[in-house]
């Protein structure tokens, strides 16, 4: 817990017999930065002037958020500082003024609560969303192919543009292989291209960032439902670690008709590994269990989200997710008004808990007064 230091007044005792000289006068307040919220102004002879803003159409206030009273604030001001955009959000500003004093959680809750509401999205049937979960995967990888790293890590092909469609990944995985980038093991690749990135360390401690260039146009198909309904995994068993679990004791021409199932094949560039997480669709950096991947058709990117998630099905998921996030990304399999999915954040562990997640969803857009 970050609290700014608050830093009192002293005087200096003269030395001298004269009076000292007035103190310099306070520096005038930032409105919504300095205070919770804004002081109402007064009518003539000081009458009461304008109460609170009233709430927008169909929102409600902050503090009726289920769970709003367990969230840590000061964190959830710190993500929206890093992911608003000023050009959409006249408060983004503000919002960083505020998030720049590192405020404590009371403070950075009121001014929350002074400045925005929230307006709940719905499904057109009414009935809850979905939230999944992805992650920056981190991965071995060979800069030359041998029998386990067999998987070539590959470009786009030369003149392919954003929207055309071509050939399924088992048609692209039977062409003769162009001058790969770096060779993976297989499940490795295939989970690397559901998350759309990841981290790449080689044979000489070397690493790299595996970034998203291109996809081949095809819809994507999860190959988790189809896997339970061959036997292959228990229906309640198809969490990420069980499906990876399944491939790599299978690999070769048995597991590569499985992942055929999925006919969509995503094509990458090498980029330096900074240390730091993943830029999303917004072109802003991840923030770990802050950040969500949204449908552009019915978010814009840089909008506060208020998320509640629980009663996952999955084996060993958590009970639920619940807090305000940042729509900074998006998916191929992320479509429609209540369908988020969770950045987790870097390597094996927050892999391992992606993999389990799969909730009924309610989303809140959270607005300005």
């Amino acid at each position: 817990m970050i609290r700014r230091l608050l830093l009192l007044p002293g005087f200096l005792a003269a030395a001298c017999a004269t009076a000292p000289a007035p103190p310099a006068p306070a520096p005038a307040p930032v409105p919504g930065v300095d205070r919770p919220a804004p002081v109402p102004p007064t009518g003539p002879a000081g009458e009461p002037g304008p109460g609170p803003r009233p709430l927008p159409a169909g929102a409600v206030s902050l503090s009726a958020l289920p769970g709003w009273e367990r969230e840590d604030h000061a964190a959830a001001l710190q993500a929206y500082a890093a992911g608003c955009r000023p050009a959409a959000d006249p408060l983004c500003e503000a919002g960083r003024a505020m998030a720049a004093q590192a405020p404590s959680p009371t403070l950075a809750k009121g001014w929350f609560e002074a400045n925005f509401a929230a307006v709940e999205a719905r499904t057109p049937d009414g009935e809850p969303g979905r939230l999944t979960s992805y992650f920056a995967p981190e991965y071995p990888a060979r800069r030359f192919p041998d029998a386990e790293f067999s998987a070539p890590v590959l470009p786009p092909p030369p003149g392919w543009r954003r929207g055309d469609t071509g050939p399924t990944r088992a048609e692209i995985e039977a062409l003769p292989a162009p001058q790969a980038l770096a060779f993976m093991r297989a499940e490795d690749l295939f989970f690397m291209q559901i998350q759309g990135s990841g981290y790449l360390t080689f044979e000489d401690g070397t690493r790299a960032r595996a970034a998203y260039a291109a996809d081949n146009g095809q819809r994507f198909v999860g190959i988790a439902t189809p896997m339970a309904e061959r036997g292959l995994l228990p229906r309640d068993g198809t969490s990420g670690e069980a499906i990876r679990g399944w491939l790599a004791a299978n690999r070769g021409d048995r597991a590569a008709e499985v992942m055929a199932l999925n006919p969509r094949y995503i094509w990458f560039r090498m980029d330096p590994d900074d240390g730091g997480h993943p830029a999303g669709a917004a072109g802003v950096p991840l923030t770990a269990r802050r950040s969500i991947a949204v449908d552009p058709a019915h978010w814009t990117y840089g909008t506060p989200v208020w998320i509640e998630a629980d009663a996952g099905n999955l084996v060993g998921a958590r009970s639920g997710y619940s807090g305000l996030v940042m729509a900074l990304d998006t998916g191929s399999a992320i479509r429609g008004p209540v369908r988020a999915d969770f950045y987790m954040g870097r390597g094996d562990a927050a892999g391992d808990e992606a993999g389990t997640v799969r909730h009924p969803l309610r989303m809140w857009r959270i607005v300005g007064r």
